[in-house]
């Protein structure tokens, strides 16, 4: 399934407002999780939004051409995105699409609105972390308070 969005656009940011889009250097999981569990909260109602990983952020400005991912460690990250899928509660699933952009492998997951909010995630991905509501503020996670 193809995202609803042309990548071009998305990254070049024709399509979708920033606060609806978040760029990653590298793969750091417990930031992902974090974002996709901001997105699934969907706090203004916007449908969710995109976490690009391989591409740097500058002021929230996308650093091209991409950083990129390594074609070999594409499919070990998709097999993560399930595992931190299944750490959100209740469970989220988002859709995970790599592309090759400028020559450089990227991975973009679309985390639409979810059916079930409110969403929790862990603060960290080690045992016994506290779990948080976290939405999305501008163009920050952030744990929503009050």
């Amino acid at each position: 399934m193809a995202l609803p969005v042309n990548i071009e656009d998305l990254v070049r940011g024709n399509t979708v407002e920033w606060e609806r889009l978040e760029f990653k250097q590298g793969w750091n999981p417990e930031d992902v999780i974090h974002s996709m569990c901001a997105f699934a909260n969907n706090l203004h109602n916007w449908g969710g939004g995109y976490i690009i990983v391989g591409i740097t952020e500058d002021n929230g400005q996308p650093v091209l051409p991409p950083a990129g991912l390594q074609q070999n460690q594409l499919d070990g990250i998709q097999g993560e995105i399930v595992g931190l899928a299944n750490k959100v509660q209740p469970n989220y699933f988002p859709i995970t699409q790599p592309y090759v952009l400028e020559g450089q492998h990227i991975l973009v997951l679309w985390c639409p609105a979810g059916d079930n909010r409110p969403y929790t995630a862990p603060s960290t991905l080690g045992r016994g972390a506290q779990r948080h509501h976290y939405i999305r503020v501008g163009s920050r996670s952030i744990i929503a308070r009050g």
